[in-house]
């Protein structure tokens, strides 16, 4: 893979920051070391010397003074040592990638430790997209995704979809406008990436098939395209087998995916990761060394000993305990839609995810229904068209979350929106 063609000259002039190859340096030198060469504070002015955090399930997490000096001060920008490792470690076991025996010239899998796994989408495409450039999607999609997206100037090709997620020979079609000659001599420029959602898509629920990532995988290889897999759901898919992911099919090294812990540990720890090809991660990494620096270590180091305790087999229970509280929760919302909806809307039942994915029978936009009409009633959800490339495009559809509402709130809610729907149908 020829990875410079894809990087934009902003991020081809990152250098890495001295100051954190020093911190970085130090934190693996012997203690015999004398350093005076950081600008790190000294932790006994710290007030904060040990933590207790009981969890629901194992032994209780434990910082004592020693670790919590680790845990308040810098640390290296790619993550702390202990939770890559382990993060690295669980991507082989999980995914097996092709790339993780690469050169890496090659593309060999890398990973890094970022705020979020927001943060790490939003550092890729700044790496990637310069003005004009050209990149594939599949809307609706995650409106955060979005708004990441528009300031940076890109054309965005909006690739049809299904409930089986993106449609292989849509998307055949689309690039069938570039040429033989224009792969071969790159005369005229190709998307530079195909961005999605692959498990319980954001706002859609839409889960991408086995059959359909191979036939795309294949597709990005002849045109030459990264495969940016935005995978936060991953962990709350309903069924098992788990589909495979594009990471586990990438012979290339143009994979780049983005996993979050926000869905299935806390969304307000604030950690994600991203895994990819290491000359592309290395340059997100000189990124984080200049903005964020690293993710708080702090957080990383909770998750980490949690981690740690569990092993992969005690964190893939707990993900086995989140999913039979999210199938609930999504059966529960499908019992309250065909008591109250049938008729009046449209839904496919998600197979991973926590949102519902509904289309109104009558209504061509439901900006105004929603956002006016809606908070009257009492209940509330998201108006579809802010998931649109173009916000202002008409929208059939809203989004519920069966995250956090009870059976007895969802009944209720769609009793009140059923009321909702039919008074601004019969209006017409």
């Amino acid at each position: 893979m020829n990875y410079s063609r894809f990087i934009t000259s902003v991020s081809a002039a990152r250098k890495a920051s001295p100051i954190r190859v020093l911190t970085e340096l130090m934190q693996k030198s012997p203690p015999s070391l004398i350093s005076l060469a950081g600008g790190a504070p000294n932790p006994a002015v710290f007030p904060f010397k040990k933590a207790t955090i009981a969890t629901g399930h194992g032994n209780a997490v434990e910082i004592g003074e020693d670790l919590m000096k680790r845990a308040l001060q810098y640390s290296a920008s790619a993550g702390i040592p202990e939770l890559l490792s382990w993060l690295k470690n669980f991507q082989r076991n999980l995914h097996n990638p092709p790339t993780a025996n690469y050169s890496p010239e090659q593309g060999q899998m890398e990973v890094c430790v970022t705020t979020g796994s927001q943060e790490g989408l939003c550092k890729v495409f700044e790496m990637l997209i310069n003005p004009g450039d050209s990149i594939l999607l599949d809307a609706p999609t995650y409106s955060g995704t979005l708004a990441a997206l528009r300031p940076l100037g890109c054309s965005i090709i909006n690739v049809p979809s299904d409930q089986h997620g993106i449609i292989p020979k849509a998307l055949k079609e689309i690039l069938s406008a570039w040429s033989p000659e224009d792969i071969k001599n790159h005369s005229r420029p190709l998307p530079k990436f195909l961005y999605t959602i692959p498990n319980g898509c954001n706002p859609t629920g839409n889960s991408l098939t086995t059959d359909r990532k191979k036939e795309i995988y294949q597709i990005a290889r002849k045109y030459d395209f990264l495969i940016i897999e935005d995978d936060p759901y991953y962990f709350l898919q309903f069924e098992k087998p788990w589909a495979p992911s594009f990471l586990s099919m990438d012979v290339d090294g143009r994979v780049i995916r983005t996993d979050s812990f926000s869905k299935v540990l806390s969304s307000g720890l604030r950690v994600g990761f991203l895994t990819g090809p290491k000359p592309l991660i290395d340059r997100v990494i000189l990124h984080i060394q200049v903005s964020t620096m690293h993710t708080s270590t702090f957080t990383q180091m909770i998750i980490s000993q949690l981690l740690q305790q569990w092993g992969e087999k005690g964190f893939l229970e707990h993900t086995d305990r989140v999913v039979e509280f999210y199938r609930t929760q999504r059966d529960a919302m499908l019992i309250a839609a065909d008591k109250w909806l049938k008729g009046l809307a449209e839904w496919h039942p998600p197979a991973a995810g926590m949102f519902l994915w509904i289309k109104i029978k009558g209504v061509s936009d439901t900006q105004q229904l929603i956002m006016e009409k809606a908070l009257q009633k009492e209940v509330l959800l998201v108006p579809g068209g802010v998931f649109n490339i173009d916000s202002s495009e008409p929208s059939p559809y809203v989004r519920a979350s069966f995250s956090l509402p009870s059976p007895a709130q969802m009944d209720l809610a769609f009793q009140r929106l059923a009321d909702l729907i039919k008074e601004a149908v019969w209006k017409k």
